[in-house]
């Protein structure tokens, strides 16, 4: 691909996407309008606090996961910058997976009807 058609491709890709998204999203809250419905309903519940305990433990595992993969490829493995990163991605995925199961044995042990 030319290079020159990168700056022009880009903003209009965007523009198209959110043109496409605002589009549906209107012809959608018309269609619940016409159906006698509130579209101001459909919004999002609030999210449980069991949600954030989620969010936060998988980005304590990324972050886990990133800080042993560049200990241990600077200072265990001594690889190149580019030898590493198969590493990064299986540390991140390994650790961002472990903090879901944390979550799920949270979430397991608390009942829904608590929150």
């Amino acid at each position: 691909m030319d290079p020159i058609l990168i700056p022009i491709l880009v903003p209009l890709g965007v523009f198209a996407m959110i043109f496409g998204l605002r589009y549906f999203e209107n012809k959608e809250r018309m269609a619940m309008i016409e159906k006698g419905m509130d579209p101001g309903l459909r919004r999002k519940k609030p999210s449980s606090p069991l949600t954030s305990l989620k969010w936060g433990l998988i980005f304590i595992g990324v972050g886990l996961g990133l800080v042993l993969a560049f200990w241990l490829t600077d200072y265990v493995l001594h690889t190149e910058s580019d030898q590493g990163v198969p590493i990064y991605f299986g540390l991140i995925s390994l650790c961002g997976g472990l903090g879901l199961i944390t979550s799920y044995f949270f979430e397991k042990k608390e009942p829904q009807d608590k929150i």
